[in-house]
């Protein structure tokens, strides 16, 4: 009997409502939700602040969250792309080459992420942090993550 590959998700909070954004997290059956924004207290994060988040987690859906900055851009890399409206595809390089740097995939294991969904603020994957490092994890551990984005 083959093992399951660990699952794991990925999810952004923009564009969204509190209602739309938790029923996609029960739904697929998320057990903790790991936020991987660097800062997570913004008033502009509405239902997404941390302290809010987290008991929101747990009363809707017995979810567990913990905070991640070490897969967060640092400051210098984000303020580059958003507020200098930067290229993506410099972002990306600098964003895996500190990906690197950290050494990130010593400090978790495939079956860490079981069951957990990556959290940043982007409506959808295409450019944005979470997808870069479920990508980059799953090169580093290959591919051995099952990865759905929510």
């Amino acid at each position: 009997m083959s093992q399951m590959p660990p699952q794991v998700a990925t999810i952004g909070f923009t564009k969204s409502t509190a209602q739309h954004f938790f029923e996609r997290l029960k739904k697929a059956g998320i057990k903790t939700l790991i936020d991987v924004r660097l800062n997570n207290t913004s008033q502009l994060s509405g239902f997404a602040k941390a302290a809010d988040l987290s008991y929101f987690l747990k009363e809707i859906g017995e979810i567990g969250y913990v905070h991640k900055p070490i897969l967060a851009p640092t400051d210098d890399i984000l303020k580059a792309f958003k507020r200098d409206k930067g290229d993506w595809r410099v972002y990306e390089r600098k964003f895996i080459a500190l990906m690197e740097s950290r050494g990130i995939e010593t400090k978790f294991q495939p079956d860490m992420l079981d069951g957990a969904c990556l959290l940043c603020s982007e409506a959808t994957p295409h450019h944005c942090h979470r997808r870069l490092v479920v990508e980059y994890l799953n090169q580093k551990w290959g591919n051995s993550l099952l990865v759905k984005h929510l």
